[in-house]
């Protein structure tokens, strides 16, 4: 006979995930208002970042390919990224079906200012160090898991 509990909405790991995603972009929110970006635009400047200058460039397929994202629902967000100058897209000389994203002087200066925004984050956690890097090392085991079944 089935166990009902399994269907009972806080046994849902799913949910669990969904709604903590939800909290987690609550308290981003006004973080990233301050700074004029949406946790979206965050993520994409987190990757262009890593890159750390206004002469490195990334594809618009390797961003996507990093965040998980289609053309599709990655477009609007470097466009209006562009419109805000922190980036310019141009399309790549070699292969004119590549666009590549290049931060502007005013993308890599919004780094200094997003720089303490982890240890904000982190401070509402309410876990130690070791605790949330143990969570990190958990949900990286389940995202690989997951991608290949």
């Amino acid at each position: 006979m089935p166990n009902n509990d399994n269907l009972k909405l806080e046994n849902q790991l799913c949910f669990r995930l969904y709604s903590l995603t939800k909290l987690m972009n609550r308290h981003y929110s006004p973080v990233l208002k301050q700074l004029g970006l949406t946790y979206s635009q965050y993520l994409v400047m987190l990757v262009l970042w890593e890159h750390n200058n206004t002469r490195s460039v990334v594809s618009v397929k390797h961003l996507g390919d990093k965040l998980d994202l289609d053309s599709g629902t990655l477009s609007p967000l470097l466009k209006r990224l562009e419109k805000q100058d922190l980036l310019s897209r141009v399309r790549n000389s070699n292969d004119e079906r590549s666009v590549e994203i290049k931060l502007t002087q005013a993308g890599c200066q919004l780094k200094a200012q997003a720089i303490n925004i982890p240890a904000q984050m982190f401070s509402v956690t309410g876990m130690s160090i070791d605790d949330l890097q143990g969570l990190t090392t958990q949900l990286d085991t389940l995202l690989t898991t997951m991608k290949t079944r």
